[in-house]
C-alpha cells in the first residue's frame, strides 16, 4: 500500500466529484465531466454545463434543492457509467425484455421520469432504514423494557448509527461497490493533489491521502448525527406519529446540515476540524486505495473542469 502524505493545502477548491462504475464524475465551477473506463481500456468522456439556480443563494433552501438535484444527477451518471463500462455480452445479459421494450417504445422524457422514480425508490429505502426502522425498533424495545424519554432518544440514536454503519460495511463486501469506493479514493487523492498545487500526475496523486474533509460521506454522517439531536425534541406519543414528525422536519435537517458542512469547509477553526472528524472516520469504509488506472480516469475527469484561474474555483 502506498505511503500517504498530507501536504498543506494551498487553497480549498469547490471542484468535487462522484465515484461511478469504473469511472468518476467531476464537477467544476462551469463544467461537468464524466470519465468512464471502457472494456477495451480506453476512457470515455462526456461533458455537461453547470447550471446555476436561484436557490443557491438562499440559505437552508439550497441544501434541500441541491440534495434533490444531486440525487437525480448522481443516479443518471451511475447508469451512464454502467452502460459504458459493460461489454456487449454483459449488456445483452443484463437487458431484460422490459428494458428492450422501454428503449424501443419510449422517449427521452419517459426515460428521465423512470430514472427519477428509481432515484426516489432509493430515497424511500434510506428513509425506511434510517428514519422508520430505528424508531420502530425503539418502540418495540420500550414495550418490553419501560424506558423514559431520554433513554429512548439515546437508544434510537444508537440504533440509527448502528444500522447506518452496518449498511455501509455490507456495501463494501461486494466486489462492484468495493471498486466504486476505490474510484472514490482516486477522486479524493486527485483533488488533494490539485489543492496542494502539484501537477496532476499519477506519481504525485498516489502520494496523497484518500481521506478528504469535504466529501459527500461527511454530509451523510453529519445528517445522522445532527438528526439525533434535532429529533430529540419530538414527542414520543406514538411510533407512527414520531415518524411523521421526523419526515416533516427532514427538509430543515438537510438544510441545516448543508450550511454546517459549507461553513466547516471554509473555516480553519477547531470547531470546523472537529465537525470533519466523523466524516474522515467513515471514509475508512467508503474509500479504498486506487490502482494507477483509476487515478488516470480521475485525471481525465478533473482536467476539463478545472478553472483557468484557480481563484474562480475557491470553495
Amino acid at each position: 500500500m502506498p505511503q500517504e502524505s498530507r501536504p498543506t493545502e494551498k487553497f480549498r477548491t469547490s471542484v468535487g466529484g462522484q465515484a461511478l462504475m469504473e469511472g468518476i464524475m467531476m464537477r467544476g465551477p462551469e463544467k461537468i465531466c464524466c470519465a468512464v473506463r471502457r472494456p477495451d481500456g480506453t476512457i470515455d468522456l462526456s461533458y455537461e454545463e453547470v447550471r446555476t439556480h436561484w436557490y443557491n443563494r438562499v440559505p437552508l433552501v439550497r441544501g434541500v434543492c441541491n440534495m434533490v438535484e444531486n440525487l437525480y444527477n448522481g443516479y443518471k451518471y451511475l447508469m451512464h457509467s454502467a452502460d459504458i463500462s459493460m461489454t456487449e455480452e454483459e449488456q445483452e445479459a443484463e437487458q431484460s425484455r422490459l428494458d428492450k421494450w422501454l428503449e424501443d417504445h419510449t422517449g427521452p422524457r419517459f426515460q428521465k421520469a423512470l430514472m427519477a422514480f428509481s432515484a426516489l425508490l432509493g430515497v424511500a429505502l434510506a428513509l425506511f432504514l434510517f428514519t422508520f426502522l430505528p424508531t420502530f425498533l425503539t418502540g418495540q424495545i420500550s414495550r418490553l423494557l419501560p424506558l423514559g424519554r431520554w433513554p429512548k432518544v439515546i437508544l434510537e440514536g444508537v440504533l440509527k448509527l448502528a444500522i447506518f454503519l452496518l449498511y455501509m460495511y455490507l456495501c463494501t463486501r461486494t466486489k462492484e461497490i468495493h471498486r466504486v469506493f476505490q474510484y472514490h479514493g482516486a477522486e479524493h487523492k486527485t483533488i488533494a493533489c490539485y489543492e496542494a498545487g502539484e501537477p496532476l500526475t499519477v506519481e504525485n496523486i498516489r502520494r496523497h491521502s484518500r481521506f478528504h474533509p469535504r466529501c459527500g460521506t461527511s454530509f451523510l454522517i453529519l445528517v445522522i448525527l445532527i438528526s439525533i439531536f434535532l429529533y430529540a425534541v419530538l414527542p414520543w406519543t406514538s411510533t407512527a406519529l414520531r415518524v411523521v414528525y421526523k419526515l416533516a422536519m427532514l427538509p430543515l435537517l438537510v438544510g441545516i446540515c448543508y450550511e454546517v458542512l459549507k461553513w466547516s469547509g471554509r473555516s480553519n477553526s477547531a470547531a470546523a476540524r472537529l465537525i470533519a472528524v466523523p466524516g474522515l472516520w467513515l471514509q475508512r469504509l467508503t474509500t479504498f486505495e486506487p490502482d494507477d488506472s483509476m487515478i488516470e480516469v480521475a485525471i481525465a475527469a478533473v482536467t476539463p473542469v478545472l478553472p483557468r484561474d484557480p481563484e474562480q474555483g475557491r470553495w
